[in-house]
């Protein structure tokens, strides 16, 4: 089966999944060309960015509406090698303001290709009406959870449920080894401090992170350290204390293996961690205009976490906008620090969600491209 496959991501998260269904993708059928918009884990895999699609990393209705030009750009730049390129399918990663924008463009300009979204918008969280959206939009939804599915029933959209794509990718973190490279005793306490991988989020939540894990160390001797992705680790070095260890994104599973207990700005990362054997606590802000509009209209879940959201029970303490503060974090965060029973019955509970979301099902990206390489045999 030959054929072309267009794959579009316009932020880190989106590329990392991209890059994976890519992998997929080659080895079910070496004959296919694949082309697309995306990042440099996508170009690794063979699929260099046809279009400039920087600088959309985007959260919150204000940011959304300051970028609202260099998105439209972006638009346009993707729809556009889309129709030069002439794929049988494409494939619309995350980035639910943007894709959708793009799905749209494309069936105006030629309805004969087939749209596939991998990942859908938070239909369960926030703006259930986007199932309709989305549904005369694309053709089939990969989507991460059961709990979706019935949402894009009412309209006839077909669904593929994948899993967490950070349970497919998991492998095993050496905290040992990463404690003898930084100089830990084995015994030393380590905070991990993960403030996020926007700009907006290190800007927002940041702080309060920062300043738990420094109400934390006041009382005790402990390290701190934090994973920076390259994209923001500028930022991440102007924010961080003087003494905290910056370490690099290649080891990540072993810092997050490494830690006692780690603060995380909510995200894929707290799967990540959770999936380590390391508890946390987590918050979360949104800039005050959109969390307003949320709050008010479009927040219906009752967590964040989507850990938390699959047990239906905070498992790990989550602290949202106002309850974001470094006290509430520290004083949740220091009990885990303190008593291992506490650390062993959180992690216990963690690993129960973890069971829930799919833990050691397939990877996502092999359900992802199983149902993309069935809609090319048609």
């Amino acid at each position: 089966m030959s054929g072309c496959i267009f794959l579009v991501a316009a932020e880190s998260s989106g590329d990392a999944l991209g890059a994976d269904l890519a992998r997929v993708l080659k080895e079910r059928d070496p004959t296919l060309e694949l082309a697309g918009v995306g990042g440099p884990l996508m170009a690794e895999e063979g699929v260099p960015t046809q279009a400039d699609i920087s600088g959309l990393a985007i959260l919150g209705f204000i940011d959304g509406f300051l970028a609202f030009a260099r998105v439209k750009r972006a638009v346009a730049a993707t729809v556009a090698a889309i129709l030069k390129a002439k794929p049988d399918i494409v494939v619309l990663i995350d980035s639910w303001g943007f894709t959708l924008r793009v799905a749209q463009g494309v069936r105006a300009a030629d309805p004969s290709i087939k749209l596939v979204k991998y990942v859908g918008p938070q239909v369960w969280a926030t703006r259930p009406g986007r199932a309709k959206t989305l549904a005369a939009a694309v053709d089939h939804l990969i989507c991460i959870h059961d709990f979706e599915v019935p949402f894009y029933e009412p309209y006839g959209l077909d669904c593929t449920v994948c899993g967490h794509p950070a349970l497919g990718r998991y492998k095993p973190g050496d905290g040992a080894a990463l404690r003898a490279r930084q100089g830990y005793k084995p015994n030393e306490k380590i905070i991990l401090v993960l403030p996020g991988s926007r700009t907006a989020e290190i800007r927002r939540i940041g702080p309060a992170l920062w300043a738990a894990a420094e109400l934390l160390d006041r009382d005790r001797d402990v390290r701190i350290i934090v994973v920076a992705a390259n994209s923001v680790r500028q930022q991440v070095l102007e924010q961080a204390p003087a003494a905290v260890r910056i370490l690099d994104e290649r080891e990540k599973e072993d810092a997050f293996a490494a830690a006692t207990v780690a603060l995380a700005a909510s995200g894929t990362v707290t799967t990540e961690v959770a999936l380590q054997g390391t508890p946390l606590v987590i918050g979360y802000k949104l800039g005050w205009i959109t969390w307003a509009l949320a709050r008010a209209f479009l927040f219906k879940s009752k967590y964040a976490t989507l850990m938390n959201v699959a047990a239906d029970k905070e498992v790990a303490p989550e602290f949202i906008q106002t309850k974001c503060t470094p006290e509430n974090i520290a004083a949740a965060a220091a009990p885990l620090l303190d008593d291992a029973d506490a650390r062993e019955d959180q992690v216990r509970a963690q690993d129960e969600a973890l069971a829930k979301m799919g833990r050691g099902d397939r990877p996502a990206s092999e359900f992802a491209a199983d149902a993309v390489l069935k809609m090319m045999r048609g």
